[in-house]
């Protein structure tokens, strides 16, 4: 089938269905999998328009829902966490979505920003994983986070007996740089902060997700909106999303994070962090080596 908005031309099933298997894994980490079905849709289907990020983006707003359920359905929504990040990230997203179609319009040099966003988080990941970090296996009792509060200061949460804490202005700051990152990208910046607040700030990988997806949700929404708002200002450039194609990613994604979210809490926390150093390390590697030997 072709999609006139995107000139892409691939059978229906192959966006629902990758995307069902990539959100699958990666939703358990706290991250749609936007970040992996960016350089699917620019290298395999060949979709290298500006334009792209903001149709990865219309991918987050379909398939999160259904993930971010699940946790509420559980008990595992930290909502400081959700304020905090939405907070930082949503300006930047606007100002990475201008930065995308001003100056990293050429996707040779978008695959090379690309990769070396993908070699940092999984950089992080894999050297907390060295260290033996997020060793901890998976819950076994009640799942349900309690005691959460949030001020200027920092904010706090207790979670299977022990209380987690982050400072509000840290996060706060982070987000925001991530935020614009996320919009140049297209991925709402959960892929950056969910291994930032398990690598760094220590926090539990089964209570950061629920978090990091709904962040990424407001952010996508945002974002999307933002490039329908600037599209007229770039005449002849593909900026708004391709809506259709976005939809089949986001089909098959709305089923692959549910399905995440539901088995996470089986899945031991160190496991959820290799599979996915693996991914975002092989990605970035392609990229990076596509763009030195182009």
């Amino acid at each position: 089938m072709l999609f006139p908005v995107s000139g892409v031309e691939t059978p229906l099933w192959v966006p629902p269905l990758t995307a069902l298997a990539v959100s699958f894994v990666t939703s358990m980490g706290g991250v749609s999998g936007a970040f992996l079905l960016l350089p699917f849709q620019v290298s395999v289907l060949g979709y290298t328009a500006p334009s792209v990020s903001a149709t990865n983006q219309v991918f987050n707003i379909v398939a999160i829902p259904g993930g971010v359920y699940r946790y509420l359905r559980e008990g595992r929504m930290v909502w400081p966490l959700v304020i905090a990040v939405t907070a930082g990230t949503l300006p930047g997203v606007f100002l990475g979505a201008l930065v995308r179609v001003a100056w990293l319009p050429d996707p040779t040099a978008f695959k090379a920003f690309a990769g070396l966003v993908l070699l940092y988080i999984g950089a992080r990941m894999a050297r907390d994983a060295a260290r033996g970090g997020g060793g901890r296996k998976a819950p076994s009792g009640p799942m349900a986070v309690t005691g959460a509060r949030l001020d200027w200061r920092g904010g706090e949460y207790v979670f299977e007996g022990e209380r987690h804490t982050f400072s509000t202005p840290a996060v706060f700051g982070l987000c925001l740089a991530v935020g614009v990152v996320g919009g140049v990208y297209g991925i709402g910046g959960g892929a950056i902060v969910a291994p930032f607040f398990v690598a760094v700030l220590g926090l539990p990988v089964h209570t950061v997700a629920g978090a990091a997806l709904c962040g990424t949700f407001v952010t996508s929404v945002f974002g999307v909106l933002f490039y329908h708002l600037i599209a007229p200002f770039f005449p002849g450039m593909a900026v708004a999303p391709d809506w259709r194609l976005g939809l089949l990613f986001g089909l098959g994604g709305l089923v692959g994070i549910y399905l995440g979210a539901r088995c996470q809490r089986f899945v031991p926390a160190r496991l959820i962090k290799l599979l996915l150093t693996a991914v975002i390390l092989f990605t970035a590697g392609k990229y990076l080596l596509g763009f030195l030997f182009n």
